[in-house]
């Protein structure tokens, strides 16, 4: 195995990142490509193949690579499948896993998103000597991998582990993609950010905000972090809100699994203290007395793509 590589693929909600990996959990090189481009599965992989073509080429080959390794929303590992990605644009079941192993002749395997990175947080990350943790993805959606035991969680159907669907305010914000209501990622994700930002700006219209000088196609988790830090107080309400909500949601994932922590990673981290104080106030909060000051709640120490890319790749060593 020393000369052999394996490709690592994680399918994001807006963008799918890849590399190739060696056995010793390093990845040579690495990109991305949009993950909504194209309207067929079929076109979306031809893309994947053209830019992988070459960093294969760099390593001796499709002979040197022992497999492909992908972590997607909805991917189920039992069956190597997407199904029903609410975040995608392919709908239905996509047979991601066999349509990726007949376009590059090696063998593909496939698993949850959030899962994959859980598992590169376990073998390369700031878990790996943990058997009991929680990996929180903050993204375009909200992605959770529950590790107990040394084992990530994904049930008798492989899908457990949703918590970014968890209801978490009954009859709240619509999530466009599911219709349900009220669900985590309806709030806490970088689109629920732009959410809160478009529904405080109308419901105080006359309160002054450096927000107002984008528009709302302008308006992104981005644009409201770049005014949190020059203390736009409305900005800054929206990542106390945030949190607040996070914050309530992983107490009641602590109350269930009773973690040793709970690892943050996404975009929607880069805001640090903005987001990571009031999440944990209200975490603490919300928590039992035989649960407080027990949770390390921490950022990822990888790199935002990594974890996935290395994750994914460890599914076929």
């Amino acid at each position: 195995m020393e000369n052999k590589y394996a490709i690592g693929i994680d399918v994001g909600g807006t963008t799918t990142k890849f590399g190739v990996v060696n056995n010793k959990g390093e990845i040579l090189v690495q990109g991305r490509i949009p993950s909504n481009e194209h309207d067929f599965i079929e076109d979306f992989i031809q893309e994947l193949y053209v830019k992988l073509l070459p960093m294969i080429n760099e390593v001796g080959g499709i002979e040197n690579i022992i497999g492909i390794g992908m972590g997607a929303p909805n991917g189920n590992i039992y069956s190597g499948t997407i199904e029903y990605a609410p975040n995608l644009k392919w709908k239905g079941i996509i047979p991601m896993a066999d349509l990726m192993a007949k376009k590059f002749g090696v063998q593909a395997k496939l698993t949850n998103d959030a899962n994959a990175a859980a598992v590169g947080e376990m073998m390369y990350g700031c878990t790996k000597n943990m058997k009991h943790f929680i990996t929180i993805t903050l993204g375009t959606g909200v992605g959770s991998g529950i590790v107990i035991d040394g084992k990530i969680v994904v049930g008798h159907d492989g899908f457990a582990g949703e918590l970014g669907h968890t209801i978490i305010r009954h009859g709240g914000r619509m999530h466009k993609n599911t219709g349900m209501r009220g669900s985590l990622e309806s709030y806490a994700s970088a689109t629920g950010v732009r959410e809160t930002a478009i529904e405080l700006l109308t419901q105080f219209p006359d309160k002054e905000s450096l927000l107002r000088n984008y528009t709302i196609n302008e308006l992104t988790s981005q644009t409201v972090f770049e005014c949190a830090m020059q203390g736009d107080p409305i900005a800054n309400e929206i990542f106390e809100f945030t949190g607040q909500i996070l914050g309530e949601s992983l107490a009641n994932f602590i109350m269930f699994s009773s973690p040793e922590a709970i690892v943050l990673f996404g975009g929607l981290t880069k805001a640090g203290n903005l987001l990571l104080n009031p999440t944990r106030q209200a975490m603490e909060a919300n928590l039992l007395p035989i649960f407080k000051n027990k949770v390390k709640l921490i950022f990822s120490e990888l790199n935002e793509s990594d974890a996935a890319i290395l994750g994914a790749s460890a599914l076929v060593w």
